[in-house]
């Protein structure tokens, strides 16, 4: 079943200009993508901005993606001119393998404007990414103190901040930026399921029951284990059901309210609770 999700307020279009105006201010990019859709979470509009400027790729949330495929992932976008750090904010592993990344692509470019006379700067740093990938909590948990608004809805950062990294770097935060349009529906899918787009835009009861289908079919005897099920019930409906009155979701007359056990399986994948999954594998 194709699940068609499209979402492009007028604040992105905006925003995109923004980047485009303040690429030449800043030395290297670094652009946040979800560990766990590394390949759905990369806006393509990005990469046709920042062109050849030197790029980390940050894969966050790695905490709830599968290590071995973050591990994958890392070696396959890694290239010239572009480091990959899989960085779990939360903890704050691989943070501080950033700014030592950023200084190395930048080292040569520092190293010319010293033999001109110039004086040393700290790097310039512009921070990219989709809504709700996690730049602001990166931001604050790499400056160490809380520097910029955050949330955990899409869209939160309407406007630009600089931010200074005492020592070592200058992040410039931008708004997160979506593209005008998903190509392929199973794109819109993984978005959704990993909250990048607001769940007033796409039928969570229909994403819910796409996500249990791919769950069962990738690990049934966690979702037997977690919601304390016997048996799966091959018809995702009735097993969506099963799982709501295993939870007491229940209305008057004592039917199922499917559409809270739809929120209930959204959300506890969105936090791990249901293991770690990279739904984006490797080609």
């Amino acid at each position: 079943m194709d699940i068609q999700i499209q979402w492009f307020p007028g604040h992105m279009a905006k925003a995109r200009r923004q980047v485009q105006e303040a690429l030449k201010l800043v030395d290297v990019a670094v652009e946040l993508l979800d560990a766990r859709i590394p390949l759905s979470s990369e806006n393509p509009m990005i990469g046709q901005i920042l062109g050849n400027k030197p790029r980390v790729i940050i894969l966050n949330k790695s905490d709830l993606a599968d290590p071995g495929l973050t591990k994958a992932w890392q070696k396959k976008l890694e290239r010239d001119q572009v480091k990959v750090i899989a960085v779990d904010t939360l903890k704050g592993e691989g943070l501080k393998e950033v700014p030592k990344a950023a200084n190395l692509l930048v080292a040569e470019q520092m190293a010319k404007l010293a033999a001109k006379g110039r004086r040393a700067r700290a790097a310039r740093c512009m921070v990219l990414g989709i809504p709700n990938v996690g730049k602001s909590s990166f931001i604050n948990r790499l400056v160490g103190r809380r520097a910029t608004k955050t949330g955990d809805l899409p869209g939160v950062t309407k406007g630009q901040q600089w931010i200074r990294l005492e020592g070592s770097l200058e992040l410039l935060d931008t708004p997160g930026i979506l593209w005008p349009k998903f190509e392929d529906p199973q794109v819109g899918f993984k978005l959704a399921v990993t909250g990048a787009v607001k769940e007033q835009v796409f039928d969570v009861y229909e994403v819910a029951l796409k996500l249990l289908q791919w769950l069962v079919e990738t690990n049934p005897e966690k979702i037997k284990e977690r919601y304390r099920l016997t048996d799966l019930n091959p018809d995702r409906v009735g097993l969506l059901s099963d799982i709501g009155a295993r939870r007491g979701m229940l209305v008057s007359g004592g039917a199922v309210d499917e559409l809270k056990a739809a929120h209930l399986i959204l959300k506890e994948f969105r936090e791990g609770t249901l293991g770690r999954y990279t739904l984006d594998l490797p080609r």
